[in-house]
């Protein structure tokens, strides 16, 4: 079992870079690109909030419980990082099992439809099933969030259930949350689909 470690992943479009204050100003830009945090159903961080944001997943990744990636376009020309598009984790990390939930994410509205999601998703799950040994991944979506169901039914994941009145949204609302799941001996077919798309582009997704 490898150690649930900060690592770089590098896609067909996307880098994932471990998080750090290095990439503040980056991530400001990128959440003023569609006024994210003005979204009711998420909980992306406002330009203001961006540092704080960024101390609160970095004191999580101590305690074990996340480990966060800034994302960022790949250059095509180096091969290298390009601009940053937004964030992404794994979260609820069990190490012991070991299991993670892949959330806490957000991308740039320019960036919607553009491959960019399903290549980090692509990412992270490999790793997670290829390296990491998780015998399954996780994700959550607050129920009225019909885009973000959508999106992670297309990934291949399954519904496990509803979570009712399971946390309070910004406003203090109480949120339904649904709970998906993709397990290991899953993932393969998962992974098929998954290449197809990102190789056609065919993905509608945020």
């Amino acid at each position: 079992m490898a150690t649930i470690a900060p690592v770089s992943l590098t896609g067909k479009y996307v880098i994932l870079e471990p998080l750090s204050h290095a990439h503040h100003d980056g991530l400001v830009d990128a959440v003023r690109d569609g006024e994210l945090w003005k979204l009711w159903y998420t909980s992306v961080p406002a330009p203001e909030e961006m540092r704080d944001e960024i101390d609160r997943r970095l004191a999580l990744q101590e305690q074990g419980s996340m480990l966060p990636f800034t994302t960022r376009l790949l250059d095509r020309s180096t091969g290298g990082p390009g601009a940053v598009i937004g964030m992404t984790t794994y979260m609820n990390i069990d190490a012991q099992t070991p299991r993670v939930e892949i959330g806490s994410t957000w991308n740039a509205q320019s960036a919607h439809g553009t491959g960019t999601n399903p290549d980090s998703k692509f990412l992270l799950l490999r790793h997670a099933f290829e390296v990491l040994g998780c015998p399954a991944v996780e994700f959550r979506t607050h129920w009225l969030n019909l885009q973000s169901r959508e999106a992670i039914a297309r990934l291949g994941a399954k519904q496990d259930g509803v979570l009712r009145s399971h946390s309070r949204t910004r406003d203090g609302a109480l949120r339904d949350t649904v709970v998906f799941s993709i397990l290991d001996h899953e993932w393969p077919a998962v992974r098929s689909g998954l290449e197809y798309r990102l190789q056609n582009r065919g993905w509608n997704g945020p």
